[in-house]
């Protein structure tokens, strides 16, 4: 079945529909992974976002239950050049098409990637509708005003407190859409976890008494939360803090830095991160659309991006704060930067 992609620039590719047979409407962005499609689309990050892979042929070892990085799909709608029909791998367990289908995510095929890409590119990312239909010009333009992902953050975050018990450190992580393979991370290393809904109070966070307190990753613009910049600012001083990618910057913003968006992300798991501390690159996974354009006072950068020079890392000069803007416990591609949930616990 035809569908189509239009941009708020007024541009349209032509292809075919995927998945879920029902329009939607988010912001475009495009992720250069090889691998790695099941952890995109079930990343908490993606939430309101259409996903472009820019690697051509998607779906060819499936997906199944395990490799999930949340509950259920999170992205807004997904493109891919080529689906692949018949996935071949020992641990497949579902085909991407009966997938998306099943999860209500509409997708498009068979359009040129590359381009789109490129666009993204060169005129930053977009909204964008995928539709069966022809539309109006004032039904698109009305679609995409109403469109806005500030509540993507309270979306999906976790609905009550809940412990996973271990015999380390207590971690108390502030939930913004926290990945489940840093809880993998964390648990890997023996620690007691107690995760807390985005909105908690900093008083109910300290009472738990934790040794770290944590704050995940998550979607949207960070300067969108105000309410957990405060909460922060409470928790300052108080506790070792870390904090991985959103996290990294609401920690910027509680301590007087600023954010800016970039013109069209980080988002694959092919970024190449120097550290400052140690002078080697890391090659490492991403997906933000923002960044810390401005450290805050009495800190200093950990990491920088090879690609384009921006902060990728920082900590305080006094107090035991530490922050990175990657994805540390990614799978996708390498695991060079694991070892920074060691520097956490270091603490």
């Amino acid at each position: 079945m035809k569908a189509k992609l239009i941009l708020e620039n007024g541009m349209v590719f032509q292809g075919n529909a995927l998945g879920y047979l029902k329009e939607t409407v988010g912001e475009v962005v495009f992720n250069t992974g090889i691998t790695g499609y099941q952890e995109v689309l079930t990343d908490p990050s993606y939430y309101g976002q259409i996903v472009t892979m820019t690697y051509p042929l998607i779906g060819n070892y499936g997906l199944n239950l395990e490799d999930g990085e949340s509950q259920s799909p999170k992205v807004r709608g997904f493109i891919v050049r080529e689906a692949c029909d018949y996935p071949n791998n020992f641990r497949c367990e579902i085909k991407l098409e009966d997938y998306l289908r099943n999860n209500k995510i509409m997708a498009l095929e068979n359009i040129d990637t590359r381009a789109l890409t490129k666009v993204l590119r060169s005129t930053g990312t977009m909204k964008g509708i995928i539709t069966l239909e022809e539309l109006s010009e004032d039904y698109i333009k009305e679609k995409l005003k109403d469109f806005t992902n500030e509540d993507a953050v309270m979306q999906v975050t976790c609905k009550e407190a809940f412990t996973i018990d271990g015999e380390g450190k207590h971690v108390a992580v502030m939930d913004f859409g926290i990945k489940e393979n840093i809880i993998r991370s964390f648990k890997k290393r023996n620690c007691k976890i107690t995760v807390f809904p985005a909105d908690t109070k900093a008083e109910e966070i300290l009472k738990a008494d934790p040794d770290l307190i944590f704050l995940s990753n998550g979607p949207g613009d960070p300067s969108d939360l105000r309410k957990v910049i405060e909460n922060i600012k409470e928790l300052i001083g108080k506790k070792p803090i870390a904090g991985i990618c959103l996290g990294h910057q609401l920690l910027a913003l509680a301590m007087g830095g600023k954010t800016e968006k970039l013109k069209f992300g980080h988002r694959g798991c092919n970024h190449p991160v120097k550290s400052l501390e140690q002078g080697k690159v890391y090659i490492t996974s991403q997906n933000h659309g923002y960044f810390v354009s401005e450290l805050p006072k009495d800190t200093t950068a950990t990491h920088i991006s090879v690609n384009d020079g921006t902060v990728e890392g920082m900590k305080h000069n006094t107090l035991p704060i530490y922050s990175v803007q990657f994805h540390p416990e990614a799978c996708p591609g390498p695991k060079d930067a694991e070892g920074i949930f060691d520097r956490f616990l270091e603490l």
